[in-house]
């Protein structure tokens, strides 16, 4: 018997774990920091937790708190890390290295209406609308590419800011409703399927937001 699930392509979004400046909410952006231990034990436990999910690929972040979570994750899979640029998070611009309450003082109201509005783009950084179109090109490729998808998983480990975007970008939400997919916990994992008829009309479903079973404060 065929499953119903056969012809389904699963993809899953993982956060990286925990780094310092998570536990100081500091605006990490594109700035590369490293897990702290408490990290890199939690993505040793997403690894346990998501080895039987019959993934085929891995793709990553190159930043090093993302990267470093998807090796533990090949670690258990045999699969090799594939790096993309294009999984980077959110340019946060000026507001890169500053804690949340030092952009508050200097940029009072911007971070709510950052929040809130999926145009708004940080001074000399890129909004949640760029971040979308330059990530989804990666799901479509792979759309494209992977033939032995359907009925498999692909899993990509990234940035909060990152998965967010990609995932309203993936199921084509209007700009004002982006802000309905808040903050992920680390090493949280949002989980996607493809039902549709074709590459050309994938029919994204949004199936399990945060994973994790924990609500997180954002922390960028």
């Amino acid at each position: 018997m065929v499953s119903r699930h056969a012809g389904v392509r699963t993809l899953i979004l993982l956060r990286h774990g925990q780094t310092e400046w998570n536990a100081t909410d500091r605006m990490q952006g594109q700035i590369d920091t490293d897990l702290t231990e408490l990290g890199r034990r939690q993505a040793k436990e997403a690894a346990r937790e998501l080895v039987s999910r019959n993934a085929i690929a891995i793709h990553s972040s190159d930043l090093r708190r993302a990267f470093d979570t998807a090796t533990a994750l090949a670690e258990h899979t045999g699969l090799t890390v594939v790096p993309d640029v294009r999984l980077r998070e959110t340019n946060l611009g000026d507001w890169e290295g500053l804690t949340h309450l030092e952009v508050d003082a200097d940029y009072p109201g911007a971070r709510m209406a950052w929040r809130l509005d999926a145009r708004y783009t940080p001074p000399n950084g890129e909004s949640k609308l760029e971040v979308g179109a330059r990530s989804l090109p990666v799901v479509q490729e792979l759309l494209a590419e992977r033939q032995d998808w359907p009925g498999r998983t692909i899993i990509l480990v990234a940035h909060g800011g990152l998965i967010a975007a990609l995932t309203a970008a993936l199921l084509d939400l209007p700009p004002q409703n982006w802000p309905i997919l808040g903050g992920l916990a680390n090493t949280s994992w949002v989980q996607l399927s493809s039902h549709g008829p074709s590459i050309e009309q994938p029919g994204w479903r949004l199936d399990v937001w945060n994973a994790a079973a924990k609500v997180a404060p954002d922390v960028l």
